[in-house]
């Protein structure tokens, strides 16, 4: 199971969060949200994947800072459809060969774009209340690479507040997902419980209980947390 730490903002806060090596680190591209991320994203290991999370955003402005931020993982937050799913992909599609062919050239020319040779990930996210309807997942099986549930609250995430996981014992695809909302250190044994069902849950995301305050992380805390349940 993988670990991914969402909302970062402040740059020194990005390097601490980085050491621990999680395997995802979520930057915020939303302006609603307190957490929205404007400036430099600093360098750390190229085996935590760079993921931009996103809430209805026009293609251009979400491929555009894609090529900005080199990103890896794209989290769609809103009510993206299939449709726009698909455009999505076949814009990154075009930009990788674009970027292949660039990096051919004799002329070694500097990069007009930049697209991550490997696949960059789709992650769409679904809120979750007393229950949920997983026949809407279905249209999405093959156009995105993960699912994730998170707590369906006044937020576009980042509420703190935990759904009831039962409603995942349900989940009748075989699609991994993230599993989200209000996930704190004190949650590690319930968390650790859930492992042993069986779904196919691939990663943890983790926010807003880790925080001191809008995107700032605990990092002992997560630490803690870290040692808890992924070892």
């Amino acid at each position: 199971m993988k670990l991914k730490v969402c909302g970062m903002k402040y740059v020194e806060n990005i390097q601490q969060v980085a050491e621990l090596q999680p395997d995802y680190l979520g930057f915020i591209f939303y302006e609603k949200s307190k957490r929205n991320f404007e400036g430099i994203i600093p360098d750390f290991s190229n085996e935590i994947k760079k993921t931009g999370v996103f809430v209805n955003e026009h293609l251009e402005i979400v491929i555009s800072l894609i090529e900005e931020y080199r990103l890896d993982a794209i989290q769609l937050h809103g009510d993206e459809s299939v449709a726009y799913v698909k455009e999505l992909k076949q814009h990154l599609s075009e930009r990788r060969t674009l970027f292949i062919e660039e990096n051919k050239s004799i002329k070694k020319r500097k990069n007009q774009h930049y697209i991550s040779k490997n696949e960059i990930e789709i992650i769409k996210v679904f809120g979750v209340k007393e229950s949920f309807n997983f026949d809407v997942l279905e249209p999405y099986l093959e156009v995105v690479h993960y699912f994730l549930f998170d707590t369906k609250g006044k937020e576009r995430g980042g509420n703190g507040t935990q759904f009831d996981w039962s409603v995942l014992y349900g989940y009748p695809f075989d699609k991994p997902f993230f599993l989200s909302g209000g996930i704190g250190l004190q949650e590690a044994e319930e968390v650790k419980k859930i492992q042993k069902l069986g779904l196919p849950i691939y990663a943890l995301d983790v926010n807003s209980r880790f925080e001191s305050k809008p995107g700032v992380k605990k990092i002992e805390e997560l630490e803690k947390f870290k040692k808890e349940v992924f070892v």
